[in-house]
């Protein structure tokens, strides 16, 4: 069964009610504290260093639009992002997907981690053949459609306390035209993002291909990696263009067996658009993906050193381990900032 959207009207008219009923409620001095709370934006901003979220946290969420998706950062208190394609793209009128993107998701980690069946492969293959048909249609609703539904996103969010530093559509792969690389770079200034995202490639044409359409339109390109992480996995990119730089992930780097954790970030700060937070293992302990606090990855000393240096690209929670029972995404999300905090004050 499908979950119901979260659309715009009923969001704009929930927070007209919203904003209606503390109008109307009796006045209480024991009500003033907790409505100065509701009227407040968030502000993730922790002694100078932003701690953003990716909106693929919440991916077990039931609603998966735009609105909700923004429901969630709001309830989960932080006030920069980086989006995923999906939700903008369906605010925007995108044809719906078929494909069951959290199993796809699930399936695509899997296989990385060399922990799939056959039956798994099979059913990823399938999955793998939609979203191909899919993204060819996709493609002809990207030539067609206008960036004024990004910008209405845009001042929705902003106007909630909320920015967009990244955007991550399916738009920068090898198979993508370059008119959908452009039009993917064009929609992210137009949601106000500094970088757009994508797994890095390990294919140096493309890094040079991508490189030179975001010098065309201003904007950087932040290489995203897993496993893959080295220390010079970047460099070539980084001669390629002035516009290629990282999307680091600590935890995937901790997890890949780099020992020096911290070296990176002093080496590459001026090339770091946004960095991935997770608590991740070393190979020697499995490369358990934890709550934070019980892994390897040095994620308080990393924020610390993000505090002491000044560096101000975003530090972003993506929130990947297994989520307790009776928890959900959005409690989850809560804890990683209250442990950005702790680190950070």
């Amino acid at each position: 069964m499908k979950p119901k959207n979260f659309n715009r009207r009923k969001f704009l008219g929930a927070a007209a009610l919203g904003t209606a009923g503390l109008a109307l409620r009796p006045t209480s001095i024991f009500a003033g504290p907790s409505i100065i709370k509701s009227l407040n934006k968030p502000n993730s901003l922790i002694s100078g260093v932003q701690i953003g979220v990716i909106t693929y946290s919440f991916r077990s969420m039931p609603d998966q639009s735009a609105e909700a998706t923004l429901q969630y950062v709001l309830d989960s208190g932080i006030s920069a992002i980086e989006l995923m394609g999906d939700p903008a793209e369906a605010f925007a009128g995108k044809p719906e997907n078929p494909v069951d993107r959290r199993a796809f998701y699930g399936l695509m980690r899997a296989k990385r981690e060399g922990d799939i069946s056959n039956d798994q492969a099979k059913e990823l293959a399938e999955l793998q053949a939609q979203s191909k048909s899919y993204n060819k249609q996709v493609a002809k609703w990207r030539e067609a459609m206008s960036m004024k539904d990004f910008k209405k996103l845009r001042k929705m969010y902003n106007d909630a306390g909320v920015s967009i530093y990244a955007f991550k559509p399916r738009a920068f792969g090898k198979d993508n035209s370059d008119a959908e690389i452009n039009w993917g770079m064009q929609a992210a200034k137009a949601l106000g993002a500094s970088h757009v995202t994508v797994e890095h490639p390990s294919d140096d044409a493309h890094t040079l291909r991508l490189g030179k359409i975001a010098k065309k339109n201003k904007i950087y390109v932040g290489y995203h990696g897993h496993e893959q992480q080295t220390p010079t996995l970047w460099d070539i990119a980084l001669k390629q263009s002035q516009y290629n730089a990282l999307n680091l992930d600590l935890g995937h780097y901790v997890a890949a067996g780099n020992d020096k954790a911290l070296e990176i970030i002093k080496a590459k700060s001026s090339n770091i658009k946004s960095m991935h937070l997770k608590d991740r293992q070393t190979p020697e302990n499995e490369k358990g993906n934890l709550l934070w606090g019980s892994g390897d990855t040095p994620i308080a000393a990393a924020l610390q050193l993000m505090r002491d240096n000044g560096y101000k690209f975003p530090g972003t929670i993506e929130l990947e381990y297994k989520i307790p029972e009776g928890s959900n995404a959005v409690d989850e999300v809560k804890k990683c900032l209250a442990y950005c905090e702790k680190a950070l004050k």
